[in-house]
């Protein structure tokens, strides 16, 4: 019992700074989640298939994400651990109730649940773009553990290297990956009757977001292509 208690208060002490990192990040994904999905230009493509299937079950975002991510873990809890850590939990717990609490908190404030104006939804999406991007990157890079939705395109990425014998870029995967999710929502979208939850910004994410947590591993840790360390 000490030497588990003893082994945590070390683990503790060595990663503070990357736990800190990790929390602020995902927390700040959320809102950067919340404030894209107001746009109507579309959060990322993780979240669009979310938002979808919050609309079509009658479940917060928050409380869905943490479900859908609860079953991957368990899945993938057999198949591959060394991805999980203290921010698999973060990820799955806060960056979802935080898209909701940010949500809430604008439409007591200002009253609105969606932006109307195209003009305003361009001017608000580049910086809560940026935001989110390179909070997701810091998570990702935060070496303590990931998200059971990007665990996932670990997983496969290792899997088709096994099976074809052949080498692949895992941004190739990724891609790929988020272009099968982000399809998806269209299709759960357009079957259920719901507004849209793709966007333009869905799009451009799909195809950026795996280039620039890579750029940003090279900063932070000077390693790029590799699995976030938990």
């Amino acid at each position: 019992m000490s030497k588990v208690k003893f082994d945590l208060l070390a683990y503790l002490r060595k990663n503070l700074k990357n736990i800190i990192c990790m929390l602020v990040a995902v927390c700040v994904m959320g809102m950067g989640v919340a404030v894209l999905n107001m746009t109507g230009l579309g959060p990322d493509p993780c979240s669009a298939l979310h938002y979808a299937m919050s609309r079509v079950t009658g479940l917060s975002f928050g409380t869905y994400q943490l479900c859908i991510n609860a079953v991957l873990f368990l899945f993938l809890l057999f198949k591959d651990r060394s991805l999980f850590g203290p921010g698999t939990f973060g990820n799955m717990i806060l960056v979802g109730y935080s898209a909701d609490i940010t949500t809430w908190l604008i439409n007591k404030i200002f009253g609105v649940t969606k932006i109307e104006s195209l003009t305003v939804a361009i001017i608000v999406m580049i910086p809560a773009l940026a935001v989110f991007v390179l909070a997701a990157a810091v998570y990702m890079n935060s070496k303590t553990g990931t998200a059971p939705y990007d665990a996932l395109s670990y997983f496969i990425h290792g899997i088709l290297e096994k099976k074809t014998g052949k080498t692949i870029p895992f941004k190739v995967v990724r891609i790929g990956y988020d272009m099968f999710v982000t399809i998806a929502a269209v299709i759960i979208c357009l079957v259920a009757k719901i507004d849209m939850t793709v966007g333009v910004v869905t799009v451009i994410m799909l195809f950026a977001l795996g280039p620039v947590i890579d750029a940003v591993a090279r900063v932070m840790n000077g390693k790029t292509g590799e699995k976030p360390e938990a």
